[in-house]
């Protein structure tokens, strides 16, 4: 048996990885045992970490797969924060170098820090089971400890090692930094609600000042280098670094770009594939961006009833309907009036937010009552999200403090706009915005207002581009209802894998699948296919509970 503890966020395209919600806590389990032993709970940065041949680390695309090598990596303690988040787990952890330019694998090399949660039972592994909780632009290194904490099953610790990691630009891998501040413009990698034709010109100049910012700090040049197929390519130099034939794969929410383009390049070496809460393609383009709006309409009646059933707690409705309109309300009047900078497009965020998880559900009704009311202290000490420091802070005292985020923001911006081709005309944004203002109206001026794409430079090279030809391997799984990835991204991943893919839908509410919801017919199907890899016969669609 293995302990079980809860840490916190959602795979998210904003740029932070889901870990779970302060309501989590009240579920933890006292825990019963680690895994991996022999390393301290508290380590040293870095402290053992070898930086292993590039040679040893990389295969050029459609390379022999019997042709990999022997592990290359020793591994040693995590950096201190690391297991700090981790404990009371222990994880292991160490670098692999991977070229800056997979057109030149001799040249310039960068690190990434990669993380172990060791199966403990030889007789039942069977591999590596890479992670990803989406961003981009989050931590990976802990992935593997959260899945614990949140109940994957025995089976599937005994079969994989987890490996978690930073990819390339993130935290303790050869990270970029465009330099954002706690007081400075840019601060969410969501667009804010546009009110009018004004506020996207308005916000245009936000972004245009964050891309000129990322290029002006891109010191050592690995800014045009962050990309989706850059990362699938990493995910097979990792896997060749830990002697591996063949890896599996998870990942969430913008994971499930960065695992279809590895199923995609990679068919001979990608194993066991599994993909949840998705983004529709390989990569997140003005479209994809676009169906959040679809989403918050989705999943917001989910919410709203919740609400209407708490109406003598909260008072934002005695039905859904009437929940729906005092969204609006609240939103119409705190674009007018402001609390202490707190204003409309603020608390249209704060409610897209609060629908990643049903959990969450409680400090969202919590923090509008408050916004209602017009309580600033109160919504002060509720909104903990570090997504609002940079707002609510204290102009120039803030104006020249890092951003906590400025790492996250930063590859978000960067793998999005190197992806892709995105629009550079203003009016294109302008229509869009008044588009989905009337078709999707709680957060269409939001997901359709501009990003810093606009202004960035030509991406390197095209989207990768799924393929249906390769191994029936890729196992998707999507919520009826998700407030950032809607059904309508799992289906378009099931149609461009055709035969290759089966979709689990879930009669279910919120971002995150597999052992971060709690259905049991996706947890069971999820878990005989990584374990036994037993593939649906066709498509399923699983009951709520």
């Amino acid at each position: 048996m293995r302990r079980t503890h809860v840490s916190s966020p959602h795979p998210d395209p904003t740029g932070v990885p889901y870990r779970g919600t302060s309501d989590d806590a009240q579920q933890r389990v006292r825990p019963l045992r680690t895994r991996g032993g022999g390393v301290a709970l508290l380590a040293v940065a870095l402290a053992g970490a070898l930086m292993v041949p590039a040679a040893a680390a990389v295969r050029p695309d459609g390379a022999d797969p019997d042709s990999a090598p022997a592990a290359q990596v020793e591994w040693g303690e995590c950096p201190a924060d690391v297991a700090t988040e981790a404990a009371p787990y222990v994880l292991t952890c160490a670098k692999v170098p991977v070229p800056l330019d997979y057109a030149e694998p001799d040249g310039e090399q960068i690190q990434l820090q990669i993380s172990r949660l060791a199966s403990d039972n030889p007789a039942e592994r069977r591999g590596v089971l890479l992670l990803n909780p989406g961003g981009p632009g989050g931590s990976g290194l802990t992935q593997s400890t959260l899945l614990m904490s949140r109940g994957v099953p025995d089976s599937v610790l005994d079969a994989y090692d987890l490996i978690g990691m930073d990819t390339r630009g993130v935290g303790h891998s050869t990270r970029i930094d465009c330099g954002f501040t706690a007081g400075g413009g840019y601060f969410s990698n969501v667009p804010p609600y546009a009110v009018d034709d004004a506020a996207v010109a308005e916000h245009a100049e936000v972004v245009k000042a964050a891309a000129e910012q990322c290029a002006a700090n891109d010191e050592n040049g690995l800014l045009r280098h962050v990309s989706t197929a850059n990362m699938a390519r990493d995910l097979d130099s990792i896997r060749a670094a830990l002697g591996e034939e063949k890896a599996s794969y998870l990942g969430y929410s913008y994971g499930s770009a960065l695992g279809a383009a590895y199923a995609s390049m990679f068919p001979e070496t990608a194993d066991r594939v599994v993909l949840d809460s998705n983004v529709g393609d390989t990569h997140l383009d003005q479209e994809g961006l676009r169906r959040f709006a679809q989403g918050v309409e989705q999943t917001f009646p989910d919410f709203a009833k919740w609400a209407a059933k708490r109406d003598t707690a909260y008072g934002l409705g005695r039905t859904p309907a009437q929940v729906r309109a005092t969204y609006f309300e609240t939103a119409e009047r705190l674009d007018r009036d402001p609390v202490q900078g707190i204003d409309g497009a603020l608390f249209r965020q704060v409610v897209f937010g609060g629908l990643y998880s049903p959990l969450s559900y409680g400090r969202t009704a919590q923090t509008w009552q408050s916004l209602r009311d017009g309580d600033a202290a109160a919504v002060r000490g509720l909104l903990d999200s570090n997504l609002l420091d940079g707002v609510l802070s204290d102009g120039a005292a803030a104006g020249d403090v890092a951003s906590p985020l400025s790492n996250a923001l930063s590859v978000f911006i960067a793998s999005t706009c190197n992806d892709s081709d995105w629009p550079e005309d203003l009016r294109s944004y302008r229509r869009a915005v008044a588009e989905d203002r009337e078709k999707f109206p709680m957060f269409g001026a939001a997901s359709a207002n501009i990003l810093p794409c606009a202004y960035w430079s030509e991406p390197v090279e095209p989207p990768v581009r799924i393929s249906d030809e390769g191994p029936r391997n890729v196992l998707i799984l999507q919520n009826r209802r998700d407030p950032v990835t809607p059904l309508a991204g799992g289906q378009r991943l099931r149609e461009k894998f055709g035969d290759r893919s089966r979709l689990v839908t879930v009669d279910g509410s919120g971002h995150g699948v597999y052992a971060l919801g709690d259905n049991a017919c996706a947890l069971n199907i999820g878990t005989t296919y990584l374990v036994e890899g037993k593939m649906p016969r066709r498509d399923v669609a699983c009951p709520a509970g």
